[in-house]
């Protein structure tokens, strides 16, 4: 987790957190805040394009951005690209949460928001219950972070199985 560790959600209160909003459409934008305050979080910072979010991030100690998909400019996909890839390594936020938020959350864009790095993909219009559990959801039970030359972003397997074989990606293999 990204400022304070796991230990400040109790019973769904967001009490302590802090949250980035990257929404370029001002009414969507006020009900994500909206939502996010009567949850108790304590701090939000808005922007409405994705370059602003990237200059945000440099100062604000966010545990968690929510990034509208499609905004003027660069969209949201690539301003989660370039929070995983473009960050320097020792940058802690490289690694925040991401959950995007559609319109059109169906078709390839929810392999493009995984491959892209985002955590999780929620379908506009957003109710309060379903905002608020994906937030728990993503900060109580992260995923393991990958850094490799082809991805950088949470772990996109869904389902974690028992290998029975060698796993390459740990282990060397003797030639």
């Amino acid at each position: 987790m990204h400022g304070r560790g796991m230990g400040f959600m109790v019973d769904g209160n967001l009490q302590g957190l802090n949250i980035l909003i990257v929404e370029d459409n001002i009414h969507f934008r006020t009900l994500l805040t909206t939502i996010l305050k009567h949850g108790g979080v304590s701090e939000i910072r808005e922007v409405d394009n994705g370059d602003d979010a990237l200059e945000v991030l440099q100062g604000f100690n966010a545990d968690l951005a929510i990034v509208d998909w499609k905004m003027e400019g660069m969209d949201g996909l690539e301003c989660v690209r370039r929070i995983r890839r473009d960050t320097p390594l020792e940058a802690e936020w490289r690694k925040i949460p991401v959950l995007m938020v559609s319109s059109k959350a169906g078709g390839t864009l929810p392999a493009m928001a995984r491959d892209a790095g985002v955590n999780d993909l929620l379908p506009k219009p957003i109710s309060p219950r379903t905002l608020i559990g994906a937030l728990i959801e993503v900060l109580e039970r992260p995923t393991a972070f990958i850094d490799s030359s082809a991805y950088v972003g949470p772990d996109r397997r869904r389902i974690q199985q028992d290998f029975g074989g060698m796993e390459k990606r740990t282990e060397s293999l003797s030639v």
